[in-house]
């Protein structure tokens, strides 16, 4: 008789403990710059997340943002403001909210984003629960919210709509 024990697959489930810089992820002068070891740290990303998967989740999350606040941005800037963190806002830690809630909505865009594409990495062979799979989509879903929500609190209108029907 004979037995064959296969051990579960190495995962590295954090980075190394002398990782290589990410770098930033940059749209122009006027927009922050994103850290990517500062996004891999905010949202708890692990070593499964590489730098070339993190690097174009960001830029697409990036480029969304700034999408979604092009009109407010132009009156910023034909206003003479010289950049993001010079629009009047509330500072708190010596940062403008607005900076801290737009790399909030990077930050939540790209997870979302992962948590989507990658949202399976078990290379055992055994299938994914539904309940996992529930879970997934709705961290995802979360993180979208709290995107959403970052860029309409920089806009100044309100989270909700409701209207009746």
């Amino acid at each position: 008789m004979s037995f064959i024990a296969a051990a579960p697959p190495l995962v590295r489930t954090t980075p190394p403990s002398d990782p290589a810089p990410l770098g930033t992820v940059s749209a122009g002068a006027w927009w922050p710059e994103i850290d990517l070891a500062a996004l891999r740290d905010a949202m708890r990303l692990d070593g499964t997340i590489t730098a070339e998967r993190l690097r174009p989740a960001v830029q697409d999350a990036l480029a969304s943002t700034i999408e979604q606040l092009l009109a407010w941005s132009l009156v910023h800037i034909t206003a003479g403001r010289p950049s993001f963190a010079d629009v009047p806002a509330l500072v708190i830690d010596g940062e403008s909210v607005n900076v801290q809630r737009f790399r909030r909505a990077v930050y939540c865009t790209a997870k979302a984003n992962l948590i989507e594409r990658y949202s399976d990495y078990d290379t055992t062979g055994r299938a994914r629960k539904d309940t996992q799979e529930e879970t997934r989509d709705g961290q995802a879903e979360e993180h979208r919210r709290d995107a959403t929500w970052a860029i309409r609190d920089i806009l100044g209108v309100p989270r909700l709509t409701v209207d009746l029907i």
